[in-house]
């Protein structure tokens, strides 16, 4: 009906006398977050607005909850169940499938190919339907069609941006309807999205040569979350030779994640030259002068002590320790 008689409405009134608005308001619930909460007498309701939906996922989940309150009821003589909540099973992959649909919809052709690898099945029917964007997102020469509702929950920046408090570029709707046009600088179409498919799906596959721009962009656009992801992507980089790298990316962005697993790579390989992380952390303490202790140094003794285990361990460790301190002392620094 959205995409006949209802096309185009910005407002649909439903009259029928068998919709009843709290079943109607549980299955709008179900369908944004995937789970619902609803009295046991609006289920009758509610599972004949799943059969009419077609939602046949939700019409099994209430049948079997159904079943388990009546088999409750009738093993606990004198018991009243007055709601029943479904909620999606850990790991269940509907509900983000779902979103990764509309999400796929508003990439650009020839962004899709591998960058949509999804770690499960997702159909390829997404001409099949409607998408019904209301904010296209103008990135380099690539146009994103996306809903407003997605990117102003998940993002405060995108939020004061489409809200009207602050502007990059904008265009006005053409006559034909198209939606409104907001164009978006210091940021690739490739980087995009990834934010876009996170956005929609709370899930990208990020490898870790796109992390770096990825880091940037999620925290311009203030998504802590796809933050962490990067963070996560960036830890499969620990080498000899880029920790020292990846370990001021995370201090600079705040990963603490990160930041400690570039602490315990170092503790694991003291034979390698530190010196320069080391005195760039203790010249922020100094500058600070919160204390005299040095929390790269802090970090990488816990790790050292903490592998420890075994007596020929225990061995390893002071000479580790031993090394990292000459190397303080080398440095300068007393802590």
């Amino acid at each position: 009906a959205l995409g006949t008689r209802w096309r185009d409405k910005g407002v649909v009134v439903l009259r029928h006398p068998l919709i009843n608005p709290v079943a109607f308001g549980a299955l709008l619930q179900y369908l944004y977050t995937g789970h619902l909460h609803v009295g046991v007498e609006h289920l009758c309701d509610l599972q004949r607005l799943a059969k009419q939906c077609h939602l046949w996922d939700l019409l099994g989940d209430l049948e079997a909850k159904r079943e388990k309150v009546s088999e409750f009821v009738a093993s606990k003589p004198g018991t009243c169940v007055k709601a029943v909540t479904i909620e999606p099973a850990p790991g269940d992959p509907r509900l983000r499938r779902d979103f990764a649909r509309l999400a796929e919809r508003a990439l650009p052709a020839e962004l899709r190919g591998d960058l949509w690898e999804l770690p499960f099945p997702c159909p390829d029917d997404s001409d099949s339907f409607p998408s019904r964007p209301d904010v296209c997102f103008r990135v380099g020469n690539c146009a994103f069609p996306c809903h407003k509702a997605f990117f102003c929950g998940r993002s405060d920046y995108f939020r004061a941006l489409l809200d009207g408090h602050f502007r990059e570029t904008e265009e006005e709707p053409g006559t034909s309807g198209d939606p409104q046009t907001v164009a978006l600088s210091g940021v690739s179409p490739e980087t995009f999205a990834h934010v876009l498919r996170y956005v929609y799906s709370d899930h990208t596959e990020l490898p870790p040569e796109a992390a770096y721009d990825v880091l940037g962009a999620a925290d311009m656009y203030l998504l802590p979350g796809l933050k962490r992801l990067c963070g996560r992507s960036l830890a499969q980089l620990l080498h000899e030779d880029t920790v020292v790298g990846v370990w001021r990316v995370a201090k600079l962005f705040h990963l603490a994640r990160l930041e400690d697993q570039c602490a315990q790579f170092m503790a694991k390989v003291l034979d390698k030259d530190f010196a320069e992380a080391v005195r760039e952390e203790a010249a922020a303490v100094a500058s600070r002068q919160e204390t005299d202790s040095i929390p790269l140094v802090d970090d990488i003794r816990f790790h050292v002590a903490a592998a420890a285990q075994t007596h020929s361990a225990a061995a390893d460790a002071q000479r580790r320790l031993r090394a990292l301190q000459d190397l303080l002392v080398a440095l300068g620094l007393d802590c």
